[in-house]
C-alpha cells in the first residue's frame, strides 16, 4: 500500500480538467495542442533523471485567470526586488484589470531552461569561449533536484545534446561536445524547443537562453510563427548576441523582437569576454522576478490573442513581461 502522503501528492499534482483549478507555475489562460514536428532530432548523452525531485511550489489559477512572470528594472537596468502589488497597474486588451488574484515576489522559483547554442560555421572562431561561458552559467543557475535544463545546438539541423536534467555534469558534457559548422535554422530550433521541450504546465518558470547572432537562413518557420509558439508555451526568451562588430545588424534586431515579445531581454556584448557578464545578468534577473495572476474584466474563451501591459512608475521603472496570451478555446 502506498503511503498516505504519496497518494496526497499524486492527487495534488494530477492534471485538472477544463473548468477546474489546476496547480502550475506560471500558466496562461490555456493553450491549444499543436501537432509535433516530424523532423529527426539527433540525441546524445543518455539521461537519467530518476534522482531529480520536483519541489513543491504551487501557484493556483482557474482557466479564466492569466498568470504572468515579469521583471522590473530601474533606469540603470538593475532588477528591482522589493516592489509591492500596489505599484503595478495591469491592462488586458487595453482595459484596466479591477483586481489581482495573487501577487508574489519570488527569488527561488524552480526553473526549466533551454540553452540554445548557435553552432553554425559563422561562430567557429569564438566557439570555445562561448561554450565556457554557457557552461559556467548553467553550473551557477541550475540547482540539482530543483531546476532543470536541456542543451540544444543548432546550425541547419538541431542537435539535442542533452535532454532536460538537473545533472550539471551532463549539461557541461553536452555543451563541450557541440561542434560548429553548417547554416543557421534558428527559428526552427526555438519553435521546436518551445513546442516539444517547454510547452507544459509544470510548476516551473520556463526560459530559453539563446546564444546566436540572430541571422537565420535555413528555417521553415518564420519569426512571427516562432514568437507565437513561444507565447503559447509561455516561454521567456533571453538572447545573447554573438555579433561583436559593435554595429547593429539585422540579426540583432531579430533577437530584440524575440526577447521583447516574450518578456525577456536581448544583450549585446562588445567582446567575447563580455559574454560571461551577459550570462550573469540573466542569472540575476531569473532570480528576481514577480508572478501575478488576474481575471480579465471581459474574459472570453475565444482562442484569440489578447494583449497584456503591466505598468509601474514609468519615470523610475521598466517592466519586462510577455506582451500577450492566447485564451483557451471553447
Amino acid at each position: 500500500m502506498k503511503p498516505a502522503w504519496l497518494l496526497l501528492c499524486a492527487a495534488v499534482l494530477a492534471p485538472a480538467s477544463f473548468g477546474q483549478t489546476s496547480s502550475m507555475l506560471p500558466a496562461g489562460s490555456g493553450t491549444e495542442t499543436t501537432p509535433s514536428e516530424s523532423d529527426a532530432v539527433t540525441m546524445r548523452a543518455p539521461v537519467d533523471d530518476s534522482a531529480d525531485e520536483e519541489p513543491i511550489h504551487t501557484f493556483r489559477k482557474n482557466v479564466n485567470e492569466v498568470a504572468v512572470v515579469f521583471t522590473v528594472v530601474n533606469k540603470h537596468g538593475r532588477p528591482m526586488r522589493d516592489l509591492q502589488r500596489e505599484a503595478f497597474q495591469v491592462l488586458d486588451d487595453h482595459k484596466p484589470v479591477p483586481d489581482l488574484v495573487s501577487f508574489v515576489h519570488e527569488t527561488d522559483l524552480p526553473l526549466r531552461v533551454g540553452l540554445l547554442i548557435d553552432t553554425s560555421s559563422s561562430v567557429r572562431d569564438r566557439f570555445d569561449l562561448e561554450q565556457e561561458a554557457a557552461s559556467e552559467f548553467l553550473w551557477q543557475i541550475i540547482r540539482p533536484g530543483a531546476d532543470e535544463a536541456f542543451v540544444l545546438g543548432f546550425d541547419s539541423r538541431r542537435d539535442l545534446a542533452q535532454d532536460s536534467t538537473s545533472d550539471r555534469i551532463k549539461l557541461n558534457y553536452a555543451i563541450h561536445h557541440l561542434k560548429p559548422g553548417g547554416g543557421t535554422a534558428m527559428f526552427d530550433a526555438i519553435y521546436y524547443a518551445c513546442q516539444e521541450k517547454l510547452r507544459d504546465k509544470s510548476q516551473r518558470r520556463r526560459a530559453i537562453i539563446l546564444l546566436s547572432d540572430g541571422e537565420d537562413n535555413q528555417s521553415s518557420r518564420t519569426l512571427d510563427e516562432t514568437i507565437e509558439m513561444a507565447q503559447r508555451a509561455e516561454v521567456i526568451i533571453y538572447a545573447i548576441s554573438t555579433n561583436y562588430s559593435n554595429i547593429k545588424m539585422h540579426g540583432d534586431h531579430v533577437l530584440q523582437k524575440l526577447a521583447a515579445a516574450t518578456g525577456g531581454d536581448a544583450l549585446f556584448p562588445l567582446t567575447i569576454k563580455d559574454v560571461a557578464h551577459a550570462f550573469s545578468e540573466i542569472r540575476d534577473e531569473l532570480h528576481s522576478q514577480y508572478v501575478l495572476a488576474y481575471r480579465p474584466a471581459d474574459f472570453k474563451a475565444d482562442g484569440q490573442y489578447h494583449t497584456i501591459e503591466i505598468v509601474a512608475d514609468k519615470s523610475k521603472y521598466f517592466v519586462r513581461a510577455r506582451r500577450g496570451y492566447y485564451a483557451p478555446a471553447e
